[in-house]
């Protein structure tokens, strides 16, 4: 965990400027809040800017996918939705997201693919 901390944080940029938690009272919590920020800013925008370049080729493009069809606000619903829902009451695609949350992994994030994507390219 240390080098991936570390390793999030270095190469220039904000992180050089930012004091080191070591030691902090809150240092575990900053850990896990910096780390989660990368994931979120650096992996997820990254890959919808990578995204766009296949959808500006469709008529339909990029914002409009982004606006309707993957909604970042839409997944932070639906986060916040399972996180005030009981867990006794989730249904089987609820409990694999709500597993997944619990354990910080982000695979089930559609990152660089889409149904539509996958439908076109099966049409050829």
């Amino acid at each position: 965990m240390f080098h991936m901390y570390v390793g999030v944080r270095a190469g220039g940029g904000i992180g050089d400027e930012i004091d080191d938690p070591a030691g902090d009272e809150f240092e575990v919590e900053r850990i896990v809040f910096d780390i989660t920020f990368f994931f979120f800013v650096i992996v997820i925008l990254l890959a919808i800017i990578q995204g766009s370049e296949y959808f500006d080729t469709v008529p339909h493009g990029f914002e409009i996918h982004t606006l309707q069809e993957h909604n970042l606000a839409n997944y932070l619903f639906f986060l916040m939705y399972l996180i005030n829902k009981d867990e006794t009451e989730h249904t089987g695609q609820e409990s694999y997201v709500w597993k997944m949350y619990q354990e910080r992994c982000w695979e089930f994030f559609p990152v660089g693919d889409c149904f539509r994507k996958q439908y076109e390219d099966q049409l050829g």
